[in-house]
């Protein structure tokens, strides 16, 4: 969403105040809802950071202006009556002034928290490839480039797939998540994840329906 937009959305709908809905850029989780008015989503716009209106202090506030756990802004986008906000957002820390992630905490299904937790992988993974700190085995393995890596992914396969039929369930998911590992290891070597990959079973998906 771009400044211009703004005076487009349905604001007289809720008396001048718009629902927000705070979504997670990386794991999709859903954060927190909140309301803005005109000038909030401005100067969330402008500032790159959530900005608000309460309802009950009747003025705007920035989230984490006073915890600190501020969420960067990464997209703004309206639903197709114009009368709803999406904000995809990187959080700095919990969202919920109780302390949780998610103010949504309770909703948290076991399948989603293991996507989450691939995107939070995955973004580790991007960091030691930028940061290459010392000691860390990811940044050895990038260092070594895609050959390498190609080679472990090799190695790990055939041990996933022996594992298949020789060991019991725990080596099979042991072997498994090595594989796993080292292949996300291997995308990132060259610049891809596993979003790339997704997107690539999203097109065969749709080209067999």
């Amino acid at each position: 969403m771009t400044p211009d937009q703004v005076p487009a959305l349905a604001w007289s709908k809720g008396e001048g105040l718009l629902p927000a809905i705070v979504q997670h850029a990386r794991t999709g989780k859903v954060l927190m809802l909140a309301y803005m008015n005109e000038e909030a989503l401005r100067q969330t716009l402008s500032t790159g950071r959530a900005v608000f209106y309460s309802r009950s202090r009747q003025k705007l506030w920035t989230k984490g202006e006073t915890s600190g756990h501020y969420l960067g802004v990464v997209d703004v986008s309206a639903d197709c009556d114009a009368d709803t906000i999406l904000v995809l957002a990187d959080p700095l820390g919990p969202t919920c002034h109780k302390g949780t992630e998610s103010c949504f905490a309770e909703a948290a299904r076991a399948g989603f928290e293991q996507i989450a937790f691939l995107s939070l992988l995955g973004a580790t993974i991007a960091h030691r490839s930028a940061e290459k700190p010392q000691g860390s085995y990811t940044a050895r393995l990038l260092a070594a480039g895609p050959t390498r890596i190609a080679q472990k992914v090799g190695e790990e396969g055939v041990e996933t797939a022996l594992a298949a039929v020789t060991r019991d369930d725990a080596g099979l998911l042991s072997e498994s998540a090595d594989l796993l590992y080292h292949l996300m290891v291997l995308l990132r070597s060259r610049n891809l994840d596993l979003g790339d990959v997704v997107d690539e079973l999203r097109s065969r998906h749709g080209a067999r329906a």
